[in-house]
């Protein structure tokens, strides 16, 4: 009979919940997908399919590609992107990664709760009135705070309550919404209704109208969250296989959803009359009236705010976990090691909120609810395209410096041409929608542009340096004795690489491999870095 697995200290390693590839491929729907998005893709009528391919071409493909090739490159290191992007530039950048991640999630929960609280408004028969208690920033505030709150509760309790809950509300609250919003247009448009899309428009936007461009970039942070689950690598059976599987079923399922929902909002609401909060909700009732169902707008609107709860604990459960394992490597304060009883990292839990409390009392400055949706979504984009920009630069640079590592996952057969071609594609078009998103999109009352742009260059260089700030007082006493974080290739120390091999070896022997080889590599030679023992 098999021993179980230990590490190099003869620790028994702990049984860890296994997710399946449909529950992976359903929490990187949802954590991916957000029909909140697309009334400000409708706007663009035919065009907007164009923006959508665009995005996924430069984008969300190699997001994808690159995390596949990456996550089982590393099937048995924990971190996520601080792991990926730690083992080509060091430390300092790894943390910086694996931090923005969790900050842009902090600062992106207000923006996509500002939808479930709209959608809880329509619950109500009397649509006029629905509308202005959406638009009331009082109401959405207290909503946004108690619907937050609910999700890290639920959060608390661990990850097997996690995946229930994403895996019913993705269906609940994401995909069978955006299959019937389909269904309602082709219904509608057979029934001989009257488009207001204009199906004989061009597919080519107009890019003389720099507008258009601006704001069609928050679409980058429509598709970001692809890579997200690459912190669950470790919870989920031959990560090698099904990690990549439940990435490219998710991408090809996220772009159907995103196009076919466009088309069919812009069918039903003109251009002019598109609000990037109420319109989904709108679209629906206005379906719902022409069917002669209006009853059916409130059971749909609860149906999306359930979607957003799931959507959050995805992303709750997520970047939070990434960054609390790093933070027991000794990146973070003991504070925020801290776990309940369910082994739940429930300081930095309780610190997001925190944040997300405080970040949400912005309604009380902005114009309108619509112009605080669009803020905190620019300084969102901004700050994950910062981490993507370093993943896809540590992708390309690992094919050299770790050239003979295995490699389950790989983009391309032969050469490193084609990781050149998607990572250097995917690193441009981030560069490109990070310079757009500093731009005031023009078609949205933002108020003082003083607002705009104080939030947004002093959200970029604040969250960018406390990580640089926080490691500057890096103590030895905050390494947790019990972490299992797995040290880096770079790390050429016998006491390391001894660890590193030790933990490959468990992990094959938990996961039932047997006859491989050594993954542990060195640099590919020893003059690429002068100190691969200290990379900090």
């Amino acid at each position: 009979m098999a021993t179980k697995p230990t590490t190099q200290k003869g620790a028994t390693i702990k049984s860890i919940a296994k997710l399946s590839v449909g529950t992976l491929i359903m929490m990187n729907i949802v954590a991916v997908v957000s029909l909140r998005g697309l009334p400000a893709e409708a706007e663009y009528g035919m065009s907007s399919a164009f923006y959508y391919l665009f995005a996924a071409l430069v984008f969300l493909i190699p997001v994808s590609l690159v995390a596949a090739e990456l996550a089982a490159m590393f099937p048995y290191q924990q971190g996520g992107m601080f792991r990926w992007i730690g083992e080509a530039f060091g430390r300092k950048l790894g943390f910086l990664g694996i931090w923005l991640q969790w900050v842009e999630s902090t600062i992106w929960y207000p923006t996509v709760l500002t939808f479930g609280a709209v959608s809880l408004a329509f619950i109500g028969m009397d649509h006029v009135a629905d509308s202005h208690l959406a638009a009331n920033k009082l109401y959405t505030l207290v909503v946004v705070l108690a619907i937050y709150w609910i999700a890290t509760l639920i959060s608390l309790k661990g990850l097997k309550s996690v995946g229930k809950v994403s895996k019913i509300g993705g269906m609940v609250g994401t995909v069978i919404p955006a299959i019937l919003l389909v269904i309602c247009g082709v219904i509608y448009l057979c029934m001989g209704g009257h488009s207001e899309m204009n199906f004989h428009g061009d597919f080519i936007p107009d890019f003389t109208n720099f507008d258009n461009i601006v704001l069609a970039a928050s679409i980058f942070l429509f598709y970001a969250g692809m890579e997200m689950s690459g912190v669950h690598v470790r919870e989920v059976n031959n990560p090698t296989v099904n990690y990549p599987k439940a990435v490219f079923a998710g991408a090809i399922i996220t772009v159907l959803i995103f196009v076919l929902g466009t088309y069919a909002l812009g069918v039903i609401i003109p251009a002019k009359d598109i609000n990037l909060v109420q319109s989904l909700l709108v679209g629906f009732d206005n379906y719902f009236k022409a069917f002669h169902m209006n009853w059916f707008t409130p059971v749909i609107a609860i149906a999306l705010a359930f979607g957003v709860l799931a959507g959050v604990l995805t992303w709750v459960a997520g970047p939070s976990k990434g960054v609390f394992a790093v933070g027991q490597a000794g990146y973070l304060p003991p504070f925020f090691q801290k776990t309940n009883k369910a082994g739940v990292q429930k300081n930095i839990l309780l610190v997001q909120g925190l944040a997300v409390t405080l970040l949400s009392l912005l309604f009380v400055v902005m114009p309108s609810v619509q112009s605080f949706y669009q803020i905190l979504s620019q300084l969102t984009v901004l700050l994950y395209l910062i981490a993507y920009l370093l993943m896809f630069s540590a992708a390309i640079y690992l094919r050299y410096n770790m050239k003979n590592a295995k490699r389950p996952f790989r983009i391309g057969s032969k050469g490193n041409w084609l990781m050149w071609l998607v990572g250097g594609v995917g690193f441009l078009g981030s560069l490109l929608a990070f310079v757009l998103s500093f731009f005031p999109p023009g078609q949205i009352a933002m108020g003082s542009t003083t607002v705009w742009y104080v939030v947004l260059f002093g959200g970029v260089i604040l969250f960018v340096g406390l990580p640089f700030i926080i490691l500057a007082f890096r103590k030895p006493s905050w390494v947790d004795p019990k972490s299992e974080f797995v040290p880096f290739h770079w790390q050429t120390d016998p006491a390391s690489q001894a660890q590193l091999k030790a933990a490959q070896e468990a992990f094959e022997a938990q996961e039932g491999i047997s006859g491989s080889t050594s993954t542990v590599a060195v640099p590919a030679s020893s003059t690429d870095k002068s100190d691969t023992t200290d990379k900090s």
